[in-house]
């Protein structure tokens, strides 16, 4: 138990710092960034304003992801977690529906979003386990 709540934390931490790193780019360089996430052309002008949207959705979630590792919310945790995944697979669809590169949808953003997954189920997974250790601690006191 105490190896998947090492492993589910872990991989908590790294992809909210991965999404967080992504987030500041975002906002610091946006120009810089933008062709990594997979369109074929990006907007110019004040229609390029979207990056910084996407920067604060971005920074936002990993916040929030982090709020809850850190108060222990696993069970909440979990399931932001497996709500958020659904960002990536949103930017994907986009990438690929605007003529953008598949191996970026399918290679980043999508790759991303099954990681995401995974490590909300193993939050659950987690929560469910202390949830039956509390419960059987709860008897034993009776």
């Amino acid at each position: 138990m105490k190896a998947l709540r090492i492993t589910a934390d872990t991989l908590t931490v790294l992809s909210v710092l991965f999404v967080f790193s992504f987030g500041l780019q975002y906002l610091l360089t946006p120009a810089a960034v933008a062709p990594s996430m997979g369109f074929a052309h990006w907007p110019t002008g004040e229609a390029a304003d979207f990056l910084s949207v996407k920067g604060a959705r971005d920074l936002g979630s990993a916040i929030v992801l982090l709020v809850l590792l850190i108060i222990r919310e696993r069970r909440a945790l979990g399931w932001a977690l497996l709500a958020t995944a659904l960002i990536p697979i949103g930017d994907g669809s986009l990438i690929l529906a605007h003529g953008g590169s598949a191996a970026m949808a399918f290679g980043v953003h999508y790759a991303t979003a099954a990681g995401v997954i995974v490590i909300g189920l193993l939050q659950l997974k987690v929560a469910k386990h202390q949830a039956a250790e509390r419960t059987t601690l709860a008897h034993a006191e009776k």
